[in-house]
């Protein structure tokens, strides 16, 4: 008799997606040229519609959002000895290889991130180091947000906070850039437009290759001054590309056909997020996920921890990472469907329920 295959179903991150077959066709008959002397055409259909989306003046696409937030970083903070205040729990500073130091000699000056992904506006404000200050110290140029918080579990910003940390960066001399990897999932869980969430940032870093699905890339925004800086910084970080009309072309599908999956992903994550919370041994803050990811907290046992949990639902054709020691990480996409979720939570059930209960 022949074993049934069993599709993978890989939740470790919305990066994993598949190009769809539109966005293969896209990409073989795109119209493309030397985007490095700035005549790629593909490329310049999807910069125009980013920076429309974004309400910004100008835009420009890279090959990563690591390569985005790093040229962010370093237009705004053009002197080496600067400061940059984020998050203790952000993307750019616990994972980007510490590029905004090595490679830009920017200060990273953390500030804790509050569950909801915010900091405390006082507390931003008492991080802030002005040139007219103690010399000993560098001097502030940058806030970076992030939204959503991805380590906070998907966590959206509300707009009025943003706004308010705007007007603090424009109280001391500030820019305000926003890692919008999955800006959005932000979007649609807010019900906002995204121009009108990243209206007070100065850049903003948008993935295409995360929630919406592009097989590669983001694309920065911000004004056109920020812009001309930015395309210097990414051919001298080697991210000048020619014909890059191909991977723009599959973004544009991304754009055009994808932002409407984001709320099923959502509806999706809830519901998964909600059978989870109700096996036995597991605990998940449904409250919590608002948009698509979803962290598992698993019994405190150290003979089976987070690293033997994914390694156990890897054997079962579930693919999830684990995210500290006894906490999972899920992560919602579009190429998930309904059967999928029905399996995986099967399998979560057999896997506890099989796993003898440590005993006091």
């Amino acid at each position: 008799m022949v074993t049934p295959v069993i599709r993978t179903v890989d939740l470790r991150s919305d990066t994993v997606t598949k190009p769809t077959e539109s966005m293969r066709s896209a990409m073989a008959n795109a119209e493309v040229d030397d985007d490095v002397l700035g005549n790629d055409p593909t490329a310049v259909i999807l910069e125009r519609e980013v920076a429309e989306i974004a309400g910004k003046e100008a835009a420009m696409f890279v090959p990563s959002g690591t390569m985005g937030n790093l040229i962010s970083v370093l237009v705004h903070c053009d002197e080496r000895g600067s400061e940059v205040i984020l998050g203790d729990d952000s993307h750019i500073h616990i994972y980007e290889n510490g590029g905004v130091s090595s490679l830009g000699g920017v200060h990273p000056r953390t500030v804790k991130n509050e569950e909801d992904g915010t900091m405390e506006i006082s507390s931003i404000e008492a991080a802030v180091r002005s040139p007219k200050g103690d010399l000993h110290y560098p001097v502030t140029k940058l806030i970076c947000l992030e939204n959503t918080q991805a380590n906070c579990g998907g966590r959206c910003l509300p707009i009025e906070y943003i706004d308010k940390v705007g007007e603090l960066a424009k109280k001391h001399g500030l820019k305000l850039h926003i890692d919008g990897a999955r800006l959005f999932n932000a979007s649609v869980a807010l019900g906002v437009p995204v121009r009108r969430i990243v209206q007070a940032a100065d850049s903003v870093s948008i993935c295409l290759s995360k929630g919406i699905g592009a097989p590669v890339g983001s694309v920065i925004v911000g004004s056109k001054s920020f812009i001309t800086k930015a395309r210097w910084l990414r051919k001298t970080l080697g991210g000048g590309m020619r014909q890059i009309g191909v991977l723009c072309a599959a973004a544009l599908v991304a754009l055009r056909e994808n932002v409407a999956k984001l709320e099923d992903d959502h509806k999706k994550a809830k519901i998964l997020a909600e059978g989870l919370n109700r096996i036995e041994r597991l605990k998940v803050d449904v409250a919590a996920v608002e948009t698509n990811i979803i962290y598992v907290d698993l019994p405190k046992d150290p003979k089976f921890g987070a690293e033997d949990a994914c390694k156990s639902l890897e054997v079962l054709s579930v693919l999830v990472i684990p995210q500290t020691t006894f906490r999972i990480r899920i992560v919602l996409h579009h190429q998930i469907s309904d059967s999928d979720l029905d399996y995986v939570l099967s399998c979560f059930e057999k896997l506890f329920s099989s796993v003898p209960e440590e005993k006091a």
